[in-house]
């Protein structure tokens, strides 16, 4: 790294740029050798086929250790922003500053992590400001599908940047104020060295809409529907759950909660003052005998979680809610990119007991997206008026393309940068000055593991191709004494190739391989072990065409 004397204000993503979700974004000012941090967003993203047995990944933090953070700041709490706290707080060990809905919810999750009475956590209220070291950081009321997400104007010696965080612009957004263009254009006015703005939906023209329109949508569906209705949506968009329960209230039915996320969501909206002017939400117990007309469930799962209260429905396995021939499920959510099969199998076990399905395809006015489109985010550069543009929360085409919008509007610089780049902000032009140690933790079995793990890359390869166990007893000079047993886990058989013919065919090619062995090499067992691995794997090849897993188990008598 080169040595520096002057000040600089630099960025570094560890975590969100080039993907979506996962944030982990920090801000240095100082000197090189003497540079003070704060983090903004400390966040996970979810596991798929890719990651058999992890559900969490969260973002590497090994750069800051020894570092000097003078706080986290929580721009809103969706899981992407607060999600990995419990996991990587005690790797930075610095106080944490949210507004009261976004404390709320990261105080249950440090709760659970065992972690609570460790971590300094300070409420900020909204529109407030905090004094960070070298940093003042105001917070600006933005719209959002969550309540409370905050932008941040984080002030320096050497210039201001104005960080987004998600957003998009809702002159009805139902919970909460509307974004505070008033602040955000004083910005533009005193000066904006950078803006760190979200891309997610930078290939969507127009607007995304507002919660208002969805609202009203709602309404007129729930209203002329009879039979039992579920509604999934993301249990975090507080706005979304008002609308639905008020839209049921409207056509005379009371409301049932479905999913732990929904209970603990209601909680926190309603310490904060929201949901508080409805009608208590039905318990399970009154949900089971209420009449079918008069109840909605709102319900965890729209993205076809196998654990959600959705899945648990539509697999007939939910210990309160039935639906069935007659009945209806809405889904007020879009479809996130990697869940489509899981949703579509969850859709065709609800139609298969004859639910009716209404989606944002069939009824395009019950979802609107959180995340600004094209329109929204020139009006946002048209306030801020920034010198330079830093995309972020997006993948890499979405950063290019908001980079090409940056500078139709007149922005005069851009990066894009990669997880782990340093992008100096000021003094002199922007540029990547570096790159640091970045990457990906895995929760596996309740620990954080590497990408490169050990039992991962196994789990990976045994899904693929398979395992095969074998087992033989031998004697001390060598002999094999007993049958060789092998057995498969994950290896394919039919009537014409039946598996246990084949397994007889490679419990011959072990012993084939023992018996070329002499001297030496038949009382060492790795030996051993590593000659029948190669021989089954070499068979299985000509087999399966599959290269599985060999766990040998030798018997000394």
């Amino acid at each position: 790294m080169k040595k520096q004397t002057n000040d600089e204000f630099v960025f570094l993503p560890l975590g969100g740029s080039g993907e979506i979700g996962m944030n982990l974004n920090l801000y240095g000012y100082g000197p090189e050798a003497n540079r003070e941090w704060i983090v903004v967003d400390v966040g996970v993203t979810f596991g798929d086929l890719s990651t058999p047995g992890v559900d969490v990944i969260v973002p590497d933090p090994a750069f800051l250790e020894g570092e000097t953070i003078r706080g986290i700041v929580l721009t809103h709490a969706h899981e992407d922003h607060i999600g990995a706290l419990g996991w990587l707080w005690s790797r930075m060990k610095a106080p944490l500053y949210a507004t009261p809905f976004t404390a709320f919810l990261i105080r249950e999750k440090l709760r659970e992590a065992g972690i609570l009475d460790q971590v300094k956590l300070i409420e900020v209220p909204l529109g407030g400001s905090v004094d960070l070291g070298p940093f003042t950081v105001d917070f600006i009321t933005m719209t959002h599908s969550i309540a409370e997400p905050n932008g941040l104007a984080i002030r320096t010696p050497l210039g201001t940047v104005l960080h987004t965080g998600d957003w998009k612009i809702d002159d009805d957004p139902i919970v909460g104020g509307v974004t505070d263009s008033a602040a955000i254009t004083r910005l533009g006015d005193e000066g904006v060295l950078a803006m760190v703005c979200d891309s997610t939906n930078v290939f969507v023209e127009g607007s995304a809409g507002s919660e208002g329109g969805v609202r009203d949508a709602l309404t007129d569906l729930i209203g002329g529907l009879k039979g039992r209705i579920a509604v999934g949506c993301f249990a975090s968009n507080v706005a979304r759950m008002d609308s639905v329960i008020r839209a049921a209230e409207a056509a005379g039915r009371r409301v049932s909660l479905a999913g732990r996320s929904m209970h603990r969501i209601t909680s926190a909206a309603k310490h904060v003052g929201m949901l508080n002017d409805i009608k208590p939400f039905l318990s399970d117990e009154e949900a089971r005998v209420w009449p079918a007309d008069q109840i909605l469930y709102l319900c965890t799962g729209s993205q076809g979680e196998a654990r959600a209260a959705l899945s648990r429905v539509a697999e007939g396995t939910h210990p309160y809610i039935k639906l069935s021939k007659g009945d209806h499920c809405i889904f007020s959510s879009r479809v996130i990119p990697g869940n489509e099969l899981s949703i579509g199998r969850l859709q065709d076990k609800l139609t298969d007991r004859g639910v009716r399905l209404y989606t944002e395809k069939d009824h395009p006015g019950i979802h609107v997206s959180g995340h600004p489109c094209r329109e929204e985010l020139r009006q946002m550069y048209r306030w801020a008026r920034p010198k330079i543009a830093v995309p972020t929360h997006g993948m890499r085409r979405h950063l290019a393309e908001h980079a090409n919008l940056a500078r139709d509007m007149g922005v005069p610089e851009t990066v894009t940068p990669r997880n782990g780049d340093m992008v100096r902000l000021a003094p002199g032009p922007a540029a990547i000055i570096d790159e640091v140690p970045n990457g990906r933790l895995y929760v596996d079995g309740g620990r954080l593991v590497t990408e490169q793990g050990e039992a991962l890359h196994e789990r990976r390869h045994a899904s693929t191709n398979g395992v095969l166990i074998v087992s033989f007893a031998m004697d001390r000079r060598g002999k094999i004494v007993s049958d060789i047993d092998v057995r498969a886990i994950g290896l394919p058989g039919d009537a014409e190739s039946p598996l246990g013919d084949a397994l007889d065919d490679l419990a011959e090619r072990a012993e084939q391989a023992v018996l070329k062995l002499k001297g030496a090499a038949l009382e060492d067992e790795m030996v051993i072990e590593q000659a029948v691995s190669r021989a089954l794997k070499k068979a299985s090849q000509q087999i399966w065409d599959r290269r599985p897993i060999v766990e040998t188990i030798i018997l000394r008598m």
